[in-house]
């Protein structure tokens, strides 16, 4: 962001560089959406609930102990397998939301 802020600040918000970072920031925000509620109380904003159709949250996913074997602790050995439960996760999200 603070790159994309300087490219916008001189000047440059027609620059293929600028346009790039862009593409970027609108695919990573595709299946942002949702509702959050907030408390305000004396200048200060808590968050207290967030929901939304497309999140990578899973309650059984939350738990090393009981996740139905979405985590095995041997994966820790390798960051490919570890890595790969994120992406088995983006997947199923993209499934549900055809």
């Amino acid at each position: 962001m603070p790159r994309y802020a300087e490219l916008i600040y001189n000047g440059y918000w027609f620059s293929p560089e600028r346009e790039m970072l862009q593409a970027l920031i609108d695919h990573s925000q595709k299946h942002v959406n949702g509702v959050v509620k907030v408390k305000l109380y004396k200048g200060s904003v808590q968050t207290v609930a967030r929901w939304s159709n497309d999140t990578l949250y899973s309650e059984a996913h939350v738990t090393f102990e009981d996740d139905a074997g979405a985590y095995d602790q041997a994966d820790a050995a390798g960051f490919i397998k570890i890595n790969a439960l994120r992406l088995k996760l983006l997947a199923s999200r993209a499934k549900r939301s055809k």
